[in-house]
């Protein structure tokens, strides 16, 4: 299927990449990435007109987009290189996965929404970002050893499954807590807790990340 992305579009994607460089975003691979990937084809058509400002918007099944500034943070924050696994946590609207894909990682994405999951699935091959699309309870994450893992809703705790499929030497980039959230960036530097290097990186605000009995 063949999607519009106009000149308008593409100048707009430029000027919210200058935007992300004023707030502090630096790597230039996840600033690629941004300017090349059209946001407005992961949001509802009545909201094109929004898609390129930094704010979150709602999609279906009650979920949000994350403002663009919130993605590059995350993706800066997870520091990897081409051809690492990444496990995503909330594939949501798609838009994140597509970043990581443009970005060269190995995508591996779960969603807990049956609706969600089945219209993200079908966007991302039709716009040809080659993620490998899940539906599933993130807190289980997806059995595999990942080099990276990106939660993308507010958990209320660290999951332990999700460290245990992280590759010693991974980094996983999750908020934390409940309502407002602190974006922590964990590096496993071993396979006790106590070896796990914990960063804190700034307050977000993200939907909350549900368990298993919740999923629909």
């Amino acid at each position: 299927m063949t999607r519009e992305d106009t000149y308008k579009h593409k100048g707009l994607r430029h000027q919210m990449v200058e935007t992300l460089r004023g707030k502090g975003i630096s790597d230039e691979a996840v600033l690629k990435a941004m300017d090349t990937v059209p946001r407005h084809w992961f949001i509802g058509s009545a909201l094109d007109a929004y898609a390129y400002e930094d704010r979150a918007l709602k999609i279906d099944c009650e979920q949000t987009i994350s403002r663009p500034s919130t993605v590059a943070a995350q993706s800066q924050l997870l520091d990897f290189r081409p051809g690492m696994r990444v496990l995503e946590i909330g594939t949501g609207s798609g838009y994140q996965t597509a970043v990581l894909c443009a970005m060269g990682a190995k995508v591996f994405t779960i969603e807990r929404q049956k609706g969600l999951f089945e219209q993200t699935r079908k966007l991302l091959r039709e716009t040809g970002y080659r993620a490998q699309c899940f539906l599933g309870d993130g807190y289980q994450g997806l059995a595999g050893s990942y080099d990276r893992i990106i939660v993308t809703c507010g958990a209320p705790e660290i999951p332990e499954t999700l460290m245990q499929q992280l590759k010693v030497g991974g980094i996983m980039v999750i908020p934390l807590g409940e309502g407002e959230q602190e974006m922590l960036r964990i590096t496993k530097q071993g396979e006790s807790r106590e070896e796990w290097h914990v960063e804190h990186c700034g307050t977000y605000s993200f939907v909350p990340m549900l368990d298993g009995k919740q999923m629909r």
